[in-house]
């Protein structure tokens, strides 16, 4: 019999469908806000088994653990958290996450935002790569002489 395989949308589908308490519920809603924030957002599926959410780079990742959902927003420490949302992680020179437990409340225009903000940052980096290389066209004139 051969392999069927899935796509990162489905895997995501699959990992939540299998968390049957509040952490599906929780996984759910957060996926929602990740998308709706940025239509354009791909999901992907990495490390074996994490769901990803990218956007001219890593924008966040997530993961359901025995007592929490983690939402590991990539480059969490070069963005602006007015709403206080990053709960964990703090200390750390790249990363930044979100716990969120049983019975906290999502606040969903914040994190929203905090995705808008992660994909700025990303496109801005996008941006800065290409000035500090040169288009391809520049690239070309430069080796044609």
């Amino acid at each position: 019999m051969g392999c069927i395989k899935m796509n990162a949308s489905d895997l995501i589908d699959d990992l939540i469908a299998k968390l049957t308490d509040w952490r599906g519920v929780t996984f759910t809603n957060i996926r929602k806000i990740i998308r709706d924030a940025d239509p354009e957002i791909v999901e992907e599926w990495k490390w074996m088994g994490t769901p990803v959410w990218s956007h001219d780079g890593i924008v966040c990742l997530a993961n359901a653990f025995k007592d929490k959902v983690k939402l590991t927003f990539y480059d969490g420490a070069s963005l602006p958290d007015p709403d206080k949302l990053f709960n964990n992680g703090l200390e750390g020179k790249k990363w930044r996450t979100i716990d969120f437990y049983k019975d906290d409340k999502v606040n969903e225009s914040s994190l929203a935002i905090l995705v808008h903000s992660a994909v700025n940052h990303n496109h801005a980096k996008v941006k800065t790569k290409i000035k500090a290389h040169g288009t391809r066209s520049t690239v070309q004139k430069k080796s044609a002489k």
